[in-house]
């Protein structure tokens, strides 16, 4: 219904004070229709935008997004490869011990062998001393104790009468046949030979005598062998 042109329209007074006069307490104003749409409005607005913000990510299935599952891997292999770098590490430092460690013993046994290389005309003088009987008394204590402490140390001697000859030990400088024997003897030592560990530090001077038949057995065995021959005639 339309209003008269003489009519005014009614004039709506609305009391936006915050403090009530009578009380002197404070108003909580009730918003007209408009506002209170645009307040529900906001407030839908503002719940949507930080409700979406403050929302947990979703977290994978497995408990690890893709990066961390990469980066783990990643890890995984550098720690495979330090560890495979510490091994031949290891590996190369205890090689390296034992080949020092060889290489200590060689040259401690090369110096001993050395110094009982330079007394083995010390040891045949005393030798020597022994066998015309002049070894003795206070001389011959020196002398056991010398020649215990290089034993002792490693040095060896070999070369006796009796022992089968062998080229690469002795050295034969004199050559006799025997019925006797059965092979290659030393039959006569002239010098003895010493050896420090395996390593042969002189030979032995020795004489040696090979088999050979006597003259009787051979002439037997020419015998035998030429009437063989004429009986198969």
């Amino acid at each position: 219904m339309s209003r008269n042109e003489g009519e005014q329209e009614p004039v709506v007074v609305r009391d936006r004070r915050r403090i009530d006069p009578e009380t002197g307490e404070r108003r909580t104003p009730a918003p007209n229709g408009d506002e209170a749409q645009v307040a529900e409005s906001m407030s839908g607005t503002l719940d949507e935008e930080f409700g979406q913000a403050d929302a947990p990510a979703e977290e994978p299935v497995d408990g690890a997004s893709p990066e961390q599952g990469g980066e783990s891997t990643g890890l995984q292999k550098q720690v495979d490869e330090l560890t495979a770098d510490l091994k031949r590490v290891t590996a190369e430092y205890a090689n390296y011990r034992k080949r020092v460690e060889r290489d200590r013993e060689s040259v401690i046994a090369a110096a001993k062998a050395s110094v009982a290389g330079d007394l083995l005309t010390v040891l045949d003088d005393l030798e020597r001393a022994e066998a015309h009987g002049d070894l003795n008394g206070a001389f011959k204590a020196v002398a056991d104790k010398l020649i215990g402490t290089l034993n002792s140390s490693g040095l060896e001697a070999f070369g006796a009468e009796g022992d089968e000859f062998d080229p690469s030990v002795h050295e034969a400088v004199q050559h006799t046949t025997s019925s006797e024997v059965s092979g290659p003897t030393v039959t006569t030592v002239m010098r003895r030979g010493y050896r420090f560990g395996e390593r042969v530090l002189r030979p032995a001077m020795v004489a040696v005598t090979d088999y050979e038949a006597d003259g009787e057995t051979a002439s037997e065995a020419g015998a035998g062998q030429s009437g063989e021959s004429t009986e198969q005639e």
